[in-house]
C-alpha cells in the first residue's frame, strides 16, 4: 500500500464500485465518499485493511467536498444520474457538482483529478442529459484547467443499467421497442476497462488536461443489441420500430410515475431525445490506445451475468440445452 491518498466521489455507483477495486489493486489509499456510507461496505474487502475509508458525503455541500478532499492527492469525480429529479437533478449533480468538486479540489492542491463525462455530450444537444454533461465539463475545465475528462460510450457490466434492463423488459413483455427504428448506433464499452483507464491517468503526467473518448472494440446498432439480448436469454420477442415521436408519448407516460414515487422509470422523453443522437467514438480522438488499454469486447463479458434471465438459468450450455 503506497501513501497516496485518492478521494472518490460517487463510489458506490456502478462504475465506482470497479473503480475503488482497481484503485485498491494498484495500492492506492482511497477514501470513498457516499451518500449512504453505511449501505456501501461491500467496498472494504476490495482492498486491504485499512485500505479503503467509507466517507458520508454529499456533493451538493461546499464543506463536505472540501473535508472529503482534505490531505488527497488525487480525486476522482464518477456523480452521474440518468434521470433527473429532485436533488438529484441534471443540474445538481452533472454542473453543479461537478464545479464544486473541480474548485475545491484547486483550493486543496489535488495534483490530478479525473472526471468521468459521457459520450455525446453537447451543449447544443437534443437532451438535458447531453446538455448538461457538457456543461459539466466546461464548468470544470474553468476551476480545474488540468481535469482529464474521459467519456465512455453505453458502459456494460454485471450490474449495468442497459443489458440488463432489457434482458428483464424480456422477460415479461412480448414485444422490445426498437426506438427510432433501432439505427442509433453505441461502441459499448466494459467497466472494468473505464476504471483501468481512471487509474492510468492518473498516473501519467500527459493525461493532464486531456479529454479520453472510451468505446469498445465495435460499433452496434440498437437493434443489434437488442438481438444479442434476446440471443443470450433464449427469447423470441418481436422487435417493434418505434419512431422517435411515438417513443416519447410512450415515454411521457412512463416516467409519470416517478414525479409522485421513488422509483426510476423505464423510459424517460429526455432519453429518447439522446437515442437521436449515435454514441461511438470520435475518430482521432485520444482512447484506449493512448492508455495502452486493449478493450473487451461485449460478447466475452456480457454472456458471463445474462444467463440469469434464461429460462434455464445457469444449467444452459453453450448450445442452449440443458446440462446434465
Amino acid at each position: 500500500m503506497s501513501n497516496k491518498l485518492v478521494t472518490v466521489f460517487g463510489a458506490s455507483g456502478f462504475v465506482g464500485r470497479h473503480t475503488v477495486r482497481a484503485l485498491a489493486k494498484e495500492g492506492w489509499r482511497i477514501r470513498a465518499v457516499c451518500r449512504k456510507p453505511n449501505l456501501a461496505n461491500y467496498l472494504q474487502p476490495a482492498g486491504q485493511v485499512g485500505q479503503i475509508q467509507l466517507v458520508k458525503g454529499n456533493v451538493g455541500s461546499n464543506e463536505d467536498v472540501a473535508r472529503a478532499l482534505d490531505g488527497a492527492d488525487a480525486a476522482v469525480n464518477l456523480t452521474g444520474v440518468l434521470y433527473g429529479h429532485g436533488a438529484q437533478s441534471f443540474a445538481g449533480i452533472h454542473i453543479e457538482a461537478a464545479r464544486r468538486i473541480g474548485r475545491a479540489a484547486r483550493k486543496a492542491g489535488v495534483e490530478a483529478l479525473v472526471h468521468l463525462s459521457a459520450l455525446g455530450a453537447n451543449v447544443y444537444g437534443l437532451s438535458s442529459y447531453a446538455e448538461s454533461k457538457a456543461r459539466g465539463e466546461n464548468d470544470l475545465i474553468v476551476e480545474y484547467p488540468g481535469v482529464t475528462i474521459l467519456r465512455p460510450s453505453v458502459v456494460f457490466g454485471p450490474e449495468d443499467s442497459f443489458f440488463n434492463k432489457f434482458a428483464s423488459l424480456a422477460r415479461f413483455t412480448p414485444v422490445l421497442p426498437l426506438i427510432g427504428g433501432g439505427h442509433t448506433k453505441f461502441q459499448p464499452v466494459y467497466v472494468a476497462d473505464v476504471a483501468a483507464a481512471i487509474v492510468r491517468v492518473l498516473t501519467i503526467p500527459e493525461a493532464s488536461g486531456t479529454t479520453y473518448e472510451l468505446g469498445g472494440p465495435r460499433v452496434y446498432t440498437f437493434k443489434d443489441l437488442m438481438q444479442f439480448i434476446l440471443s443470450e436469454t433464449g427469447r423470441k420477442r418481436l422487435l417493434v420500430p418505434w419512431p422517435f415521436f411515438l417513443a416519447s408519448i410512450n415515454a411521457f407516460f412512463l416516467q409519470m410515475p416517478s414525479s409522485i414515487l421513488p422509483i426510476a422509470p423505464i423510459l424517460t422523453v429526455d432519453q429518447v431525445r439522446l437515442l437521436r443522437t449515435d454514441s461511438v467514438v470520435t475518430p482521432d480522438m485520444h482512447g484506449f490506445a493512448e492508455l495502452g488499454i486493449v478493450p473487451q469486447a461485449m460478447e466475452a463479458v456480457v454472456p458471463s451475468y445474462l444467463w440469469r434471465f434464461h429460462p434455464k438459468g445457469q444449467f444452459r450450455d453453450a448450445a442452449g440445452a440443458v446440462s446434465k
